[in-house]
Parts: C-alpha cells; sequence; structure tokens
C-alpha cells in the first residue's frame, strides 16, 4: 500500500541528494535530504541557510534541519557544477546580515513613502500582508 501522496513520493527520488529549499518566509536553504514523509515534511542535514543581497551572498551554518511541508514554496536539486561557477560574491556572514538589515530599512522607508503617497490619495496599502497588492 502506497502511503504517500502522488506528489511526495517523487521526493523519495531526492533522498541525499543536495536541495535548495525555499520557505513561505522568504528564507532560502540548502542542505542533504534525509527523510520525507507523507505530509511532505523534510529533514536537512548539513544545512545552511543562503541569504543573498544584491550580487554577494553569506551562508550561515545551521545543521540538521527539519520543515514542515506546508512551509516549502520551492524545492531544487543542487548541480554542483553550476554551484562552482556562481555569479555572485561570497562574502562574511556578519557582512551579508548587515546588507539585509541596510535593504530592510530601505524597502521600509519605500513602504512608508509609498503608504504616505498614496494615503494623500485617497488609497490605502497594506504591506503586512507579505504581497504588494494595493487595496
Amino acid at each position: 500500500m502506497d502511503t504517500f501522496p502522488p506528489g511526495t513520493a517523487t521526493l523519495l527520488e531526492e533522498l541525499d541528494k543536495k536541495l535548495m529549499v525555499l520557505l513561505r518566509d522568504g528564507r532560502t536553504l540548502i542542505g542533504y535530504l534525509r527523510s520525507v514523509d507523507q505530509f511532505a515534511n523534510l529533514v536537512l542535514h548539513d544545512t545552511i541557510e543562503r541569504i543573498h543581497v544584491g550580487r554577494e551572498y553569506g551562508d550561515i551554518p545551521r545543521g540538521i534541519f527539519i520543515i514542515r511541508g506546508e512551509n516549502v514554496v520551492l524545492l531544487g536539486e543542487i548541480d554542483s557544477m553550476k554551484e562552482s561557477i556562481l555569479p555572485l560574491e561570497e562574502v562574511s556572514v556578519d557582512d551579508i546580515l548587515e546588507a539585509q538589515r541596510r535593504e530592510q530599512e530601505s524597502k521600509h522607508e519605500h513602504e512608508k513613502l509609498l503608504t504616505k503617497t498614496l494615503k494623500d490619495r485617497g488609497l490605502t496599502y497594506a504591506p503586512d500582508l507579505g504581497h504588494d497588492d494595493l487595496f
């Protein structure tokens, strides 16, 4: 008896492969798939969290990571040949976290300006919904 839903069963073929997982909260994880269940919950081993800002990236070691299937947006195998020729520059964790903080502050300032501009025109903007819809 097959206990896995059709889409989850194909994940069994990805066991022990290096995968990139994009989460609902926007984080990107890279690690080796060690386990999957009928709910598409994942266990990654030797996991890193990769943070991208512009053309730079930094990796934060996370170890073993358990991910609820409902939080996975995108999942794909890492091609080690292509990974070695990334057109990105690796920077230290401190540098990438600082760049991420500056980027978030810039986005926040932009949202404040957009909200004020729309309010002046009688419209409202709901940035807390996680997307850029106008209401």
